[in-house]
């Protein structure tokens, strides 16, 4: 019998290999397929469609709807990077995408912590785990949104990375070119045999998700099953030890998603406490930037630089609030004293997400509708047309 159990756990290992495999190999040619169905687009299609996205506001609530939607940050994340590479979006206009991704993802796990809400004691501890990843999101893009919009801070030290450290080469405005790797030829003979640019865009967006969806699924039955009550005292015994397996874990998983999701029933009942959950968050959001780093394989500069913006946003973060205990316990106390009150009144929870994933966005753009439109490509402001003629000054 035990040798039989050992074939039969050899044969189940290999078999998740096989679907890890698999996965990337379908993520790779959906991302492919992404950057080729957009290139066959009408441009001035794009460009209507991204033209809202001048507006800094505007892109972070397009980038936190979209992923609130699609339930993955990796999935947006990997169609922003397709959709700069293919010129259709500057790489400052996708920055706040990408923030809004970072928050937008955290939804899910906040929504997971509604299924203790008749269990007072347990849904109290379970919405400060959810809102706690919210929290951190929301802090690092409070300091690090304006910096970005006065100062070009993400995106100016992500183009200067990927052209002098990477030696990228295509920049954004010029066709995309990729490397010859053997995604070229399956791209190009589906987008032959489909023949419409818009079917062949929502069918790469269709196997995006899968092959996202296939792969966490495989590695959460390979790393986080039952065994992760056995490994949970060791995980989560020091914070950067906790950090480290955040990066880890959420890497293989390629979805933040998953892995602090995980996190809410751990912390609802007692498994572990939410100040030893922190890091592991922080960590999480450090793993998922893999997702870009992978779809930015073809090494354009645009890509890439998407992909360090993505991994400087994540990474600033934790060395905002990683290092520093009592910096830390800010958003971890708000998070219980959230819970507290969310577990008196259970209107606070859904309020909560009403305000922070849709209202207060929408407040966001209305007051900003008039300001200013940027050249964000070139880091300048342009002129705004007005209705009457104006005086140039000499």
């Amino acid at each position: 019998m035990t040798e039989e159990t050992q074939k039969k756990e050899s044969y189940n290992r290999w078999i998740m290999v096989a679907q890890m495999v698999f996965a990337l190999i379908l993520f790779m040619t959906s991302i492919d397929l992404l950057t080729v169905s957009l290139l066959n687009m009408n441009n001035e299609v794009a460009n209507e469609i991204f033209m809202a996205t001048n507006n800094p506001f505007v892109g972070l609530f397009i980038g936190l709807l979209m992923t609130a939607l699609i339930q993955s940050s990796s999935t947006v994340t990997a169609m922003i990077v397709a959709v700069v590479a293919s010129g259709s979006l500057s790489i400052m206009q996708a920055v706040p995408l990408v923030m809004g991704a970072n928050i937008g993802t955290t939804i899910t796990s906040t929504l997971v912590s509604f299924t203790y809400i008749m269990k007072k004691s347990e849904f109290r501890k379970a919405i400060s785990a959810g809102v706690l990843h919210d929290l951190f999101n929301i802090f690092t893009v409070i300091i690090l949104l304006p910096l970005e919009y006065y100062f070009g801070f993400l995106s100016r030290i992500a183009t200067y990375v990927s052209g002098t450290l990477f030696n990228a080469s295509g920049s954004l405005g010029q066709d995309y070119t990729y490397n010859i790797i053997f995604t070229r030829s399956i791209s190009k003979t589906l987008i032959e045999w489909i023949d419409f640019p818009i079917v062949a865009l929502i069918i790469s967006v269709i196997l995006l998700f899968l092959s996202i969806k296939i792969l966490s699924s495989s590695v959460y039955k390979t790393f986080v099953s039952t065994s992760f009550k056995q490994v949970s005292k060791h995980i989560f015994k020091y914070s950067y030890r906790a950090f480290a397996y955040g990066v880890f874990f959420t890497a293989a998983v390629q979805s933040s998603t998953v892995t602090t999701s995980l996190l809410v029933p751990a912390v609802a009942t007692k498994k572990v406490s939410l100040n030893k959950v922190f890091p592991f968050i922080i960590g999480a959001n450090i793993g998922t930037t893999i997702t870009a780093a992978i779809a930015a394989i073809y090494k354009t500069e645009a890509a890439i630089a998407i992909a360090i913006v993505h991994f400087l946003f994540n990474f600033i973060g934790a060395l905002i609030f990683l290092p520093f205990p009592a910096l830390r316990n800010i958003p971890v106390k708000m998070a219980i004293y959230f819970g507290k009150e969310s577990a008196k009144k259970k209107f606070i929870g859904v309020t909560y997400i009403l305000l922070a994933f849709f209202v207060i966005p929408f407040l966001l753009i209305y007051f900003n509708k008039d300001g200013d439109v940027r050249d964000l490509e070139a880091g300048k402001k342009i002129e705004v047309v007005e209705k009457t003629p104006v005086d140039q000054a000499p």
